[in-house]
């Protein structure tokens, strides 16, 4: 998906994120924002979703997704590879194996795949590469060579990436908030958020989508100060909810069948990614 251009939207005014202005928070002034934000404010009722199941992941354990016209770009988190599947049918286009470990949170931008490194890794033996904090390991698609490795912003652990506008979103766990970077790490911008373990994360043109992984929930958020600009909410017996995108319309995400800790959660639906209609 060309995230440099922006869709209409009739019901909100579309945001160019070129044009926002470089900012970041104090540690204080988030929590002081995110305890005043509103959960949510809407002008129509939360819907009810209905989840699709779609195909399996080549590896098992989906937990990054990143949606280009191409095909759809899944990040395995025990394997740490990034595969590029067929939109019709989940079919393997191309597989590229990286440096990256614990994965979670994948994007593809800027000539580079993208990887969230959420440390040690799981389900398969130390690498000599393996990250002991979370990173963004920034990969070359052709050859699967480590360009760079960029911190978290803040530290601790990264669940979710996105590629959007030349820039980078990143789901600042410890600050609990989203990050905007460029290419080399620098902070463009910051914006808080109000729930715990932000994951996947979309663009539909104007605003950021994010799953919080623990509420079962998916915010749509405005990416100049993070309000709450739409909800939508997860069964209890839906997929279990971690890597995440927005695609012409719908929501995409995975089950990795993982449980915070590395052990397996259970979920009859594990390795599926689905998708949401909006």
């Amino acid at each position: 998906m060309c995230r440099g251009c922006l869709g209409e939207d009739p019901d909100h005014k579309v945001v160019r994120l070129a044009d926002m202005r470089p900012r970041s928070f104090s540690r204080r002034d988030l929590l002081r924002r995110c305890a005043a934000a509103p959960l949510a404010r809407f002008d129509r009722p939360v819907p009810n979703t209905k989840v699709e199941l779609l195909f399996r992941s080549p590896d098992g354990h989906p937990n990054g997704l990143e949606a280009t016209p191409a095909g759809l770009w899944v990040g395995e988190q025990t394997t740490d590879a990034a595969c590029l599947l067929d939109w019709n049918n989940g079919k393997l286009l191309r597989r590229v194996e990286t440096e990256s470990s614990n994965t979670s949170g994948i994007a593809f931008g800027g000539g580079f795949l993208w990887m969230a490194a959420n440390g040690r890794a799981v389900g398969r033996a130390p690498r000599p590469h393996d990250a002991t904090s979370g990173e963004i390991v920034k990969v070359d698609p052709a050859t699967g060579r480590t360009a760079a490795r960029l911190p978290v912003p803040g530290g601790g652990g990264v669940h979710g990436l996105l590629w959007a506008q030349d820039s980078l979103w990143v789901t600042t766990l410890r600050r609990r908030s989203l990050t905007r970077i460029d290419a080399t790490g620098k902070v463009l911008h910051e914006i808080p958020v109000t729930l715990d373990r932000a994951h996947g994360l979309g663009w539909d043109g104007t605003a950021l989508w994010c799953m919080f992984s623990n509420d079962r929930v998916i915010h749509r958020l405005d990416p100049r100060d993070g309000a709450v600009l739409e909800v939508l909410r997860l069964a209890a017996d839906d997929p279990d909810p971690h890597g995440m995108e927005w695609y012409q319309g719908s929501i995409y995400y995975t089950d990795a069948g993982i449980a915070p800790g590395g052990g397996s959660n259970a979920s009859k639906f594990a390795g599926y990614i689905c998708r949401i209609r909006l």
